[in-house]
């Protein structure tokens, strides 16, 4: 049996785009990486289920989003909306309003867009993120770095610079109203986060600090309250580190983020209390791995990292949550974003 993966990228030396790549699974490895969609800097993406790719996009000085039919090998751009300044950091997909979610780092901006049946896309409201701001030097304004749903169809979004959490509710029409805010310590660089497949609680992930908190989620009001902080890398590890991504198992028992400095994935045994215990740190083979996902049985998971330009394959232990190194080495360019595709 195969699957497919699709890689977003940075485009800034050899990348060409989005790529495709196939996981053999009855040999446990890699065996093809082939450019899918020819895009500049699709650094993230999502996939529909009717399997449009929807994605960042960068044409010189002006960035923004954009949507594709993928067939194959044969690609076609549906869709753009750009405006002048840098692309956004991620964008999220809502398919039962048919809407896309943009957040930009560099603007602090969310942006919420309609997806036609066409694939077309319309901006339908933008909201800018302004105020106080944490102590490190990254954080000398607001920096949107996450906007998804939550389990009940709100629209969380992560405001790096502001270490802040802010819940939306979202109209059909796609408008946007802040019903919640919740502050993290001070530092703390919230950058992504990930619902318990329960929907009452949340692991979220900081960026500048390399610590993770669990969070309580009160699906009445949209808040959270705070059950634990917990570093993703060692006491020991004293020079520069960045949290990236973070995923939950979908059985609900095991929490997973990259950490790029030490270039590792950490493993998070979920406890009884939803709190999480550290099981597990295992080298990426390569340097920055800034997104990693499992496959659909959740026995193999694939790391990208974006400075050596490689992928890593591992086995999973489903009992114990472990990773295995299986394949490393795995040529791609500039890679960032990992997408289950088919």
């Amino acid at each position: 049996m195969t699957e497919q993966f699709l890689i977003g990228t940075y485009t800034k030396k050899t990348s060409k785009g989005i790529y495709k790549v196939t996981l053999d699974t009855d040999q446990g490895k890699i065996t093809d990486v082939e450019l899918a969609i020819p895009s500049q800097k699709p650094a993230y993406l999502q996939v529909g289920t009717d399997g449009r790719i929807y994605a960042i996009k960068q044409v010189d000085d002006k960035g923004g989003v954009a949507s594709y039919s993928l067939s194959n090998d044969n690609s076609k751009m549906l869709s753009d909306v750009l405006a002048a300044g840098a692309p956004p950091a991620y964008v999220g997909l809502d398919e039962e309003r048919h809407l896309l979610y943009s957040a930009n780092y560099h603007t602090a901006k969310v942006d919420v867009f309609k997806i036609n049946p066409d694939g077309k896309l319309t901006l339908t409201d933008s909201v800018l993120h302004e105020g106080a701001t944490g102590p490190k030097p990254e954080q000398e304004a607001p920096h949107v770095h996450y906007a998804d749903l939550t389990p009940d169809k709100r629209l969380v979004v992560c405001d790096l610079g502001m270490d802040l959490v802010v819940v939306y509710d979202v109209s059909n029409d796609g408008k946007l109203t802040a019903v919640s805010r919740y502050k993290c310590e001070d530092g703390f660089g919230t950058r992504h986060i990930a619902f318990h497949p329960n929907g009452k609680y949340a692991y979220l992930l900081g960026e500048l600090s390399s610590k993770l908190e669990v969070l309580k989620y009160n699906d009445k009001d949209a808040t959270f309250k705070h059950l634990q902080t917990i570093k993703t890398i060692p006491s020991s590890w004293t020079t520069h580190n960045g949290a990236a991504a973070i995923r939950i198992s979908n059985d609900g028992k095991y929490v997973y983020t990259s950490n790029r400095g030490e270039n590792t994935i950490a493993v998070f045994k979920i406890q009884p209390d939803f709190t999480v215990k550290h099981i597990q740190s295992i080298s990426t083979e390569g340097d920055f791995p800034r997104d990693f996902n499992l496959s659909k049985d959740e026995d193999y998971l694939l790391a990208s990292n974006q400075n050596s330009n490689n992928l890593t394959l591992y086995k999973r232990n489903p009992e114990t949550g472990k990773l295995t190194l299986l394949q490393k080495d795995i040529a791609c360019p500039e890679p960032v974003c990992v997408m289950k595709w088919k």
